[in-house]
């Protein structure tokens, strides 16, 4: 089976069900609800907001709920796929990326950020928010904590502050369109000191067979770029090529922030 299409991404959820695991959205888990063996879907929609209304559907489907983060940029902020998503019975939240946006100007970033958060707002009650890498940038967005706090806004989680920090977690994400990306991550993974008990998968093939085959019961967040899954092949011909250039780039600029 080919990765990065539907019908993979299909399989993956299938096989956490079939291994027990129960599906909570962030929101949830920073609400108190989560329990037992689970799985945080989170989907970051950076480009293409069109394809996450298909994950959406799917989950929808299989009675699961996920989590959608969506930039401000035309490409993400797409009022009729956030409002359908959120009527599949998703949480929508806002992916910011507010310092790079105002070149580290945090007075300009914290005001962009309110009304970027009161846009979005008014087609979901957003209680989380989750930080844009931003790799191109010299910013972290998530630096903007450090003069302002969140909670202020009503948000009740972050999942770099609120869940990938505790140690006990396993987090998957498929950045550079696979899942042990971390040579291509500027920003999205855990500290580099929680990731003692984190399985090395490759394809969306591997992390189903580590599913299957796990005693695993600790907390899991996967985190998935709707755009990298589709059924088109030119669309996927197409975000082959553009990951695998990203990629060189992105592997520069890891290089660069680990010799600073």
């Amino acid at each position: 089976m080919r990765d990065f299409t539907l019908l993979s991404y299909k399989e993956l959820l299938l096989a956490l069900q079939k291994a027990a695991y129960s599906f909570y959205t962030f929101e949830e888990y920073c609400s108190g609800a989560a329990q037992g063996k689970y799985v945080i879907l989170r989907h970051d929609v950076d480009l293409k907001a069109a394809n996450s209304l298909a994950t959406a559907q799917i989950e929808q489907e299989l009675g699961i709920k996920a989590s959608y983060y969506f930039r401000v940029i035309p490409q993400s902020n797409q009022p009729d796929i956030i409002l359908r998503i959120a009527a599949l019975g998703h949480e929508i939240g806002y992916h910011y990326e507010d310092l790079s946006l105002t070149q580290g100007d945090s007075e300009k970033a914290i005001r962009h950020f309110e009304n970027q958060l009161l846009h979005f707002r008014q087609f979901y009650p957003v209680q989380t928010i989750c930080m844009h890498g931003s790799p191109a940038s010299q910013y972290d967005n998530r630096d903007i904590w450090k003069k302002y706090n969140y909670r202020n806004y009503d948000i009740i989680g972050e999942p770099y502050f609120d869940f990938l920090n505790r140690k006990d977690v396993l987090y998957f994400t498929d950045t550079g369109r696979c899942w042990d990306g971390d040579k291509y991550s500027v920003r999205d993974k855990k500290p580099e000191n929680n990731n003692a008990n984190q399985p090395r998968c490759h394809t969306t093939a591997d992390l189903v067979s580590w599913i299957e085959g796990s005693p695993n019961e600790a907390p899991i967040m996967i985190t998935t770029h709707p755009q990298r899954w589709t059924n088109s092949q030119f669309e996927w011909l197409l975000e082959l090529m553009l990951q695998n250039t990203k990629n060189l780039v992105k592997r520069i600029l890891v290089r660069k922030q680990r010799k600073t």
